[in-house]
């Protein structure tokens, strides 16, 4: 997981964990049961819009509010590669990295509009548009949270740690 593709979908600042996934979908943690309804009360519309694969790209303080790990879950099992935004609710960027949701720290992301497609590049720390081809630097992701991503989320980082010990 070294390069992530998409096509970019922009939502504005302070987006809450409501408005990843509202609370009246959480008598539920299936994440396929979740995916049906990510990013619903802010674009109805877009679980039936987007396509495996792609990107959210959003302004300030995304994942704001309670600290549902539903609201990561629900993104990842939608197909939603990754998430852009300037800042993360720290409960939010705590989840996510656990959940194996890859999220990057880009103070320009709302110069990367909706439709645009892009390219992020792990090993040299860039996300480049490559509708515009403009590139950025996206703050560096600490090496520990980058092997979370590797294996998929903190549960499966944690089963390949024991697994190793046994062998």
């Amino acid at each position: 997981m070294q390069k992530i593709d998409g096509k970019v979908w922009t939502f504005g600042k302070d987006v809450d964990t409501d408005l990843i996934i509202a609370a009246r979908y959480l008598s539920t943690s299936v994440p396929e049961e979740l995916a049906k309804h990510v990013m619903e009360d802010a674009d109805p519309e877009f679980v039936n819009k987007m396509s495996p694969g792609d990107i959210i790209v959003a302004d300030e303080n995304f994942g704001c509010g309670s600290s549902r790990e539903h609201a990561p879950i629900a993104l990842k099992a939608a197909g939603v590669a990754a998430v852009i935004a300037p800042t993360f609710a720290r409960i939010f960027y705590r989840n996510a990295f656990n959940m194996g949701l890859p999220i990057f720290e880009l103070p320009e992301s709302m110069e990367i509009k909706e439709g645009e497609e892009v390219s992020i590049d792990m090993n040299t720390g860039t996300i480049t548009n490559k509708t515009t081809d403009k590139t950025y630097v996206f703050t560096p992701i600490p090496e520990f949270m980058q092997e979370l991503l590797k294996s998929g989320g903190l549960m499966n980082y944690a089963q390949e740690e024991i697994n190793s010990r046994e062998h």
